[in-house]
C-alpha cells in the first residue's frame, strides 16, 4: 500500500542501480532554478557550496541516537512520533528551515519502507546523503510495485505474510524516518550500545536493527 506524497554497496544491490544516462527533467529543472536565482541575487553560490559542505558532516549517526533514545524512553518515543521535529530538536539537533518531518513506527503488525518516486527527498538532516540505490529509477519503480520482492531479494529482508507494508513517498515538503522494531535481546544495553544497532537502511525500513552480536 503506497502513502501518496520523501549499504553504499559495492555489492549485492547493484541490481537496482541505474546504468546512467542524461539528467531528468526534474534535475534540468533545478539547474534552471539554480542559476536564475543565482544571477537574481536571491543566493549566492558559495551559499550552496557551503549547505553541501555543511550536509556532508550529516551521517547515519545522527538518526541512530534518535531512535535509540526513543528504545529507551517510551515518553521522548511517544512525543517523537506525535512531533518528530521538535522532539529531534530535543537532542540537540537543529533541523532549521528543513522540510516536516515524520517518523513512523515498524511494529509487528505493519512494516513501513521508504521512497520517493520523483527524486530522491530524503531526511538528509538526520541520515546524511542518500545511497544511490535510493536515488535509482529500479528501486523507486519496483518497490513501489513490489515492496516485498524488493526487501527480500534486494536486502535479504524477509516479510512475514501476517505484517503489513506500507510504503511511504517522501516529497519536497515531508520526509519519513522509521523507527524501526527495537531487536529481542536488548532490554539492558545503553543508547550508545542500542544506537551502534541502528542503521541507515533500517531507518529507511529496507531492513531491521541488527541484532546483538551475542543474539
Amino acid at each position: 500500500m503506497t502513502q501518496p506524497h520523501d549499504h553504499d554497496h559495492g555489492d549485492p544491490h547493484a541490481a537496482i542501480e541505474d546504468a546512467g544516462g542524461p539528467p531528468s527533467e526534474f534535475e534540468l529543472l533545478e539547474r534552471v532554478l539554480r542559476e536564475l536565482l543565482i544571477e537574481k541575487g536571491v543566493f549566492k553560490a558559495e551559499d550552496i557550496r557551503r549547505t553541501i559542505d555543511e550536509m556532508d558532516t550529516k551521517s547515519p549517526a545522527d538518526g541512530a541516537r534518535v531512535v535509540a533514545h526513543a528504545w529507551s524512553d517510551a515518553a521522548y518515543k511517544a512525543r517523537l512520533l506525535d512531533d518528530a521535529k521538535a522532539a529531534v530538536e530535543e537532542l540537540g539537533f537543529d533541523l532549521g528551515p528543513a522540510p516536516g518531518l515524520v517518523v513512523l513506527e515498524n511494529t509487528p503488525a505493519r512494516h513501513h519502507v521508504v521512497v520517493c518516486t520523483v527524486c530522491s527527498c530524503y531526511p538528509r538532516t538526520l541520515l546524511g546523503l542518500p545511497p544511490d540505490w535510493y536515488k535509482s529509477r529500479a528501486y523507486r519503480s519496483r518497490v513501489v510495485a513490489d515492496p516485498r520482492g524488493v526487501l527480500e531479494s534486494e536486502f535479504g529482508t524477509e516479510i512475514p505474510t501476517g505484517q503489513e507494508v506500507q510504503v511511504v513517498d517522501s516529497t519536497a515538503d515531508l520526509r519519513y524516518l522509521i523507527l524501526p522494531e527495537r531487536p529481542a535481546g536488548t532490554g539492558g544495553m545503553s543508547e550508545d550500545e542500542l544506537a551502534a544497532l541502528v542503521t541507515r537502511d533500517c531507518m529507511i525500513g529496507v531492513t531491521r536493527a541488527d541484532p546483538p552480536a551475542s543474539h
